[in-house]
Formats: C-alpha cells, structure tokens, sequence
C-alpha cells in the first residue's frame, strides 16, 4: 500500500501534523478549503524561485497566519521587507481577511523532496542530459545525510519518440514503514518534446519515539510476572 499512496498523507495525523491547521463547521468548510489552496497557489506562483516546499495555513477568528518554508527567504522578503508588505496587501484582498505572515528559512534544501524534484525540473527545462541530473541530485541528497532517496522521470525522456519510465533509487526508502520519515515531491518539466513527470522520495531518518521515557529507565522496567501453576 505504501507505494500507491502520497507518503505525506500516509502519515498525516499519525507522524505528522496538517498543514492546514483550523475548525469550521461544515457551512464555512468548503469555503475555507478553497481559500487555503487560493493562497497556496497564489505564493507557488510568485515565488516559483524562492524555494518554497511547504506552506502552512492556521485561522483564528481575527486572522489567517500563513507559515512559509522557504530556502532563499530573501527573495519573499525583500529590501527593509517590502516584498512582505506587498505580498500581504495581496493574500488580503485575494481572500478579503487579515493575513498575517512568518518566513522559516529551509536550512537544507537537498533534504527537502520538493525542491530537489524542481531543481531536476529546472535542469531538464534547460535541455540537460536527465541521467546527469538524476545523478547528480541523489549524490548531493546523501551527502547532505540523507538515508535514501528514490527519483523517478516519466514522459519523452531525451526527446525519444516513446515515452518511458526511468529511476535511481540509493539507500534505503521504507514506503510501509509509518516511523520513517519518508518526504514526497511531484512536479513537471516543460520541454520542448512534452512534460516530464518527476516524483521523489527522500528517507530522512525515523521519527523520534513520541514517549517521554519515565517508566522505561534501567532498572525501572515492568519485570514479566511469574506463572502461577495450579496443584
């Protein structure tokens, strides 16, 4: 089942939390939901450049917080934050509710699913070889500490006449396994033969055991109880 299912939505409210963060009841639901993919939208496509693998959406009553995770911050930000004013201005008129807006800097982007697959999508746009770039980007996931990554191209690879399927895959990507943290990313290079598909998958390690650990010190652990035989 892992490899038919998105690996976010996988784990979602298991390992890891929404992305949309917020109630309503089910009149305001649908709209609410469409806002979210409006702004989502909105920043992926003026901010194609600036790295941004995730966005983050909570709603108080007052206000819409949007959270953007973004390896090149400066290009959001801009000279004395001018470009964060300006982006506000217009997330609000878009959804007509007061936006209020946080930058977290990516400290590794070859980590993050999503931009590694647009750097690959970058690279093909500009007529690069697509094993290279395959190559290239699944070495510089694993020296960034990475424990596997998988990459997949789909569509007139090397401008043949027939589509095809090709993937690198180097260490290990346990797709099952809901204790791994296992990022996901899908986008699509324009060429001039057609779209090419790219999926990743990059194993980041396991998630820290949620537990706090009080009762399982040594020396502390529940012994196994003794069997009472009967006469």
């Amino acid at each position: 089942m892992g490899q038919k299912v998105n690996p976010i939505g996988f784990r979602t409210g298991i390992m890891l939390g929404w992305k949309s963060r917020w109630y309503a009841s089910k009149k305001e639901f649908a709209d609410l939901l469409m806002e979210d993919q409006k702004i989502r939208k909105f920043v992926h496509t003026k901010y194609k450049f600036a790295g941004i693998p995730k966005v983050e959406i909570e709603r108080t009553r007052d206000e819409v917080k949007v959270i953007l995770h973004a390896a090149r911050p400066g290009v959001i930000i801009g000279r004395k934050g001018q470009e964060v004013e300006q982006l506000q201005d217009e997330l609000q008129k878009l959804v007509g509710r007061r936006i209020n807006i946080k930058i977290e800097e990516v400290n590794r982007p070859e980590l993050q699913a999503q931009l590694v697959a647009e750097d690959i999508g970058e690279q093909l746009s500009k007529r690069a070889s697509f094993r290279r770039t395959m190559k290239r980007s699944v070495e510089q996931t694993m020296e960034a500490g990475a424990k596997g990554i998988k990459v997949q191209l789909a569509g007139r690879l090397g401008g043949s006449e027939m589509a095809r399927r090709e993937k690198q895959i180097a260490g290990s990507i346990p797709l099952s396994t809901l204790r791994a943290n296992i990022d996901y990313g899908i986008t699509e290079a324009m060429t001039a033969q057609g779209h090419i598909g790219i999926q990743v998958w990059i194993n980041q390690g396991m998630f820290e055991d949620q537990t706090d650990g009080a009762d399982a010190q040594e020396g502390q652990a529940q012994k196994k109880p003794k069997r009472a035989y009967k006469r």
